[in-house]
């Protein structure tokens, strides 16, 4: 594939390049501070912290006698500690620490105790994973949380439901299966029939009747997949699936029946969007996909979630509730992130997994052009990402540096500086041959 044939899918190139450079700075920035104020609390002075590499924008001093900067290419950033030779902070200015008495050099990164740089390095990471688990918790405190017992807050307007369910309506049971609790729904919804409307037991007024509504999960569109086929083919969330191929599809569960046996065939769905018919024709691709066993397994997908046929009402989580939240998404990410990287290692999964720097600014626009909540999580996502990727033990990363301070702290010295220039380069280009893997597979894989 030419890389002009990637240029469409961006829509408006200029905003996803914008989304992605956004993104990009508030993790970077994040990330930094974290080793900067970290080290500054152990004790290690920094004289530059830079958003951004190359010429500088514009820049102040602090009373710390750090300058703060801003540089022309927005592409990374970082914090240069007293007595660093480079921005990479791997290898000592010797002259400037030759200079230096003891206590100045305490102050410096290479003259700094054992715990103190250990510390500074790791919190580069720790702090991408607070900054995901803030924004997870924070999203769950302004979105809210569906509360027990399941209760309707409003209606969809969608085929089915005009007589059906009503706003307050508490959800006593369908289809003859007693409604769960919330963390247990799930049980029940493979066992309900494929039919376009089911009945409910509901309280309603105090009273318990039974209605007829539409299938609690319908071929509705909740959510949608950035780099997949429903978001090209500009299928949007709230859409209402009706036919494929002309065929009516009652539930969700039958719309994914049809996708994962279709053996990769272009379908020609008919939408309902708001009301509106029309139809979206789009291919289905095949992908890799986490298993409930913890593996990885390979289905025709278009890339859409199911949404269902009400919004249900909602409770303001606590703060230790939405907190909890956040740790177990960063949890699940990184679980996936090592699992993933594990099968492509081992040659279970298709490399093409691994995107490049034009994926993740195609992925950046995409989640941005689905509104503030849809670019705000893809934030937290890349954040976790980044920092799981700084703790690998590759040297020129956070996690190469780790291992060199365990060296240390096994044998009580430092690596050479010959053997730390060697596995520097070395590093280098392990994280440089990852690069172009990942531009290769923006490039070439479908």
């Amino acid at each position: 594939m030419e890389l002009t044939g990637l240029l469409p899918d961006f829509g408006n190139l200029a905003f996803t390049i914008l989304a992605f450079l956004a993104a990009l700075t508030v993790i970077v920035a994040v990330h930094e501070y974290g080793h900067y104020i970290v080290g500054r609390w152990s004790g290690i002075k920094a004289d530059v912290f830079s958003i951004g590499m190359g010429p500088v924008v514009t820049s102040r001093v602090d009373k710390h006698g750090t300058r703060w900067q801003i540089a022309a290419f927005p592409i990374g950033g970082y914090v240069k500690f007293r007595g660093d030779a480079n921005v990479a902070s791997g290898s000592a200015d010797d002259e400037a620490m030759a200079a230096m008495d003891d206590e100045e050099r305490r102050h410096t990164m290479h003259g700094a105790p054992l715990w103190a740089r250990t510390l500074t390095v790791a919190a580069g990471p720790v702090f991408n994973f607070i900054l995901s688990i803030i924004i997870f918790a924070g999203l769950a405190l302004a979105t809210g949380v569906a509360r027990d017992p399941l209760s309707v807050a409003k209606p969809l307007n969608v085929p089915g439901m005009e007589d059906g369910l009503r706003a307050g309506d508490e959800i006593l049971a369908i289809a003859e299966h007693e409604t769960p609790p919330l963390a247990e729904f799930h049980t029940i919804v493979e066992e309900l029939p494929d039919t376009a409307q089911v009945d409910y037991r509901v309280r309603r007024d105090g009273q318990v009747m039974d209605v007829t509504a539409t299938h609690p999960f319908p071929a509705l569109v909740g959510s949608v997949s950035p780099k997949s086929a429903a978001i090209e083919a500009g299928l949007k969330e709230g859409d209402f699936i009706a036919t494929v191929d002309g065929t009516p599809v009652p539930t969700f569960n039958t719309l994914r029946e049809i996708v994962v046996n279709g053996d990769g065939a272009p379908l020609t769905l008919g939408v309902l969007r708001d009301g509106t018919p029309m139809d979206v024709t789009l291919t289905p691709r095949r992908q890799d996909i986490p298993s409930a066993e913890g593996g990885f397994e390979t289905r025709w997908l278009i890339g859409i979630t199911s949404g269902m046929v009400f919004e249900p009402a909602t409770r303001t989580p606590g703060v230790w509730e939405s907190l909890t939240s956040g740790v177990d998404r960063v949890i699940y990410i990184i679980n996936a992130s090592l699992s993933g990287l594990w099968h492509m290692i081992t040659g279970a999964i298709s490399s093409c997994n691994l995107s490049g720097p034009i994926g993740i600014a195609q992925v950046s626009g995409q989640a941005a052009s689905m509104g503030a909540t849809s670019f705000i999580s893809f934030i937290a996502m890349l954040s976790t990402a980044i920092g799981l990727l700084n703790l690998f033990p590759i040297p020129v990363l956070d996690g190469g540096h780790l291992v060199f301070f365990g060296y240390e702290a096994i044998t009580g010295k430092a690596p050479s500086d010959k053997a730390l220039n060697i596995m520097l380069a070395i590093g280098l280009a392990l994280v440089l041959s990852l690069m172009v893997l990942g531009l290769t597979n923006d490039l070439f894989c479908p």
